[in-house]
């Protein structure tokens, strides 16, 4: 994309080290603006919600791990520029082979070796500011659902070795998404070039355990169809390590469909009712189900509570789906 440096948003960029800079691959160019220090200053809500600790025996296959996954919201470097809040996130397309299961590997295009990518999170109103450069040896980008100037959507390939600035205002409030939109997309997103981008409404919904869902598939011979499927990256991950949940806590679940190849999945949770927040973009629920229907790249905010203990699965309805890895365990404990 040439020179970064006559970027309006690159002019005050004055306080990175350059080899800070080089190793995320903007040499000469800086992020900062008037630091106040408030990295993770808003993770901290104004009431908490009972979360289960982290298994110890966690698994981690291939630099995923999708128990710390479920649970990991990441809010960026935050300053203040003008007097408004600017969260800056940094994000790095690479290549990297993942053990999906004892027979197969996969080797995927990814954001900061894992999938699905970080999941980012801000508040409505702020600045978002993503750093992007490619490392993965093909074309890539960023493209976010939401709004934004045409500039910033992400259509524009970003070649091997060069960096790009995102920059753009958290509008509006819902559960989003980005992924990589070079063609052909459906095999940019099938190799893993994908995760969630939530943006909260101004006033913080109810506190609630929130978990992170992503449904994603696996064409491992090429052939156009996907032969597994997963939650969150691995697949039968959570069939193996139940997602721990504490009875008669809300449970806030974002789940977004990113599975490519299919024309739609669905979501079904066992022995419970969801209350359904379409795109996350209400604060009311529009129904109660226990299964929903999603087409690729639809999400929505699902809240239950569970009253009694014990082990439920998920799953999408379509067993043949389910059985090929994308199905998983809350185990609802005291």
């Amino acid at each position: 994309m040439g020179d970064l440096s006559d970027r309006p948003a690159m002019k005050k960029l004055g306080r990175w080290s350059r080899r800070q800079l080089l190793q995320l691959g903007i040499a000469g160019a800086g992020v900062g603006g008037s630091a106040i220090a408030l990295q993770n200053l808003t993770q901290k809500r104004s009431a908490v919600a009972r979360v289960p600790p982290m298994s110890a025996d966690a698994v981690t296959v291939s630099n995923i791990n999708p128990m710390q996954i479920a649970r990991d919201f990441d809010y960026g470097t935050v300053t203040r520029e003008n007097g408004r809040t600017v969260r800056e996130f940094r994000m790095e397309a690479n290549t990297s082979i993942v053990q999906l299961n004892s027979a197969v590997t996969f080797n995927t295009w990814n954001v900061n070796n894992r999938v699905p990518g970080p999941t980012l999170r801000a508040t409505e109103g702020d600045r978002i500011r993503v750093l992007f450069s490619n490392k993965a040896g093909h074309s890539h980008s960023l493209h976010f659902h939401g709004v934004h100037p045409t500039e910033m959507d992400g259509v524009k390939p970003i070649r091997n070795g060069a960096a790009f600035i995102y920059e753009f205002d958290a509008v509006p409030y819902g559960v989003h998404l980005y992924h990589c939109h070079v063609a052909p997309v459906t095999r940019h997103i099938g190799k893993g070039l994908y995760g969630m981008f939530i943006i909260d409404p101004p006033k913080p919904r109810p506190p609630a355990d929130e978990i992170m869902l992503i449904m994603g598939g696996y064409d491992v011979n090429d052939d156009e169809k996907n032969e597994l499927y997963a939650f969150n990256g691995l697949p039968n991950y959570y069939m193996n390590n139940p997602i721990p949940i504490y009875r008669n806590q809300l449970i806030r679940l974002y789940v977004l469909n990113m599975i490519e190849y299919e024309a739609a999945v669905t979501f079904h949770l066992h022995g419970n009712f969801f209350d359904v927040y379409r795109t996350g973009m209400t604060l009311t629920p529009t129904e109660k189900a226990d299964v929903i229907t999603m087409g690729v790249a639809e999400r929505h905010i699902l809240e239950f509570t569970y009253g009694y203990g014990g082990k439920y699965m998920f799953h999408p309805h379509q067993d043949a789906i389910a059985e090929a890895g994308c199905m998983g365990l809350f185990e609802v404990i005291a």
